[in-house]
């Protein structure tokens, strides 16, 4: 078995959104991005979804000069985007403070830190649901 030998030089950041967790390594250079050990055009396929997690390379201009290896825990495929999104985005403000002011106005550095609300007792399951009252 041989193993790639990856350069130690890379940038780390962390993203999360809703339930999804994304570390990132952010490599200088050409190579193939991976989530989880897959492709990234693999692991979320569908245009929209390639749209979201390249935006913050479109943005910076650095589309095709860096590649990541990412790991992403819990959440569904829309929150683990999201959570990828802004671990690029932070990485490439760690790499260049240059980028802040171009990331910070297109919403990509702003941590949305909405969650769903856990279930109370005596709702009838749901969070905001209130029992029924009589009528008279």
């Amino acid at each position: 078995m041989v193993k790639k030998i990856i350069s130690n030089t890379y940038t780390y950041a962390i993203g999360r959104r809703k339930a999804a967790i994304a570390t990132v390594k952010l490599f200088f250079g050409k190579g193939e991005s991976t989530v989880n050990k897959i492709p990234a055009d693999k692991y979320f396929p569908g245009k929209t979804a390639q749209i979201a997690y390249n935006r913050p390379f479109v943005i910076t201009e650095t589309f095709g000069k860096y590649y990541y290896q990412t790991k992403i825990i819990g959440g569904g495929k829309g929150g683990q985007v999201e959570a990828l999104q802004l671990a690029l985005a932070r990485a490439l403000v760690k790499i260049d403070e240059n980028f802040k002011p171009v990331l910070k106005p297109s919403g990509l550095l702003t941590v949305d830190s909405r969650v769903k609300e856990r279930r109370m007792v005596g709702t009838g399951g749901k969070s905001r649901r209130q029992k029924q009252s009589p009528k008279r």
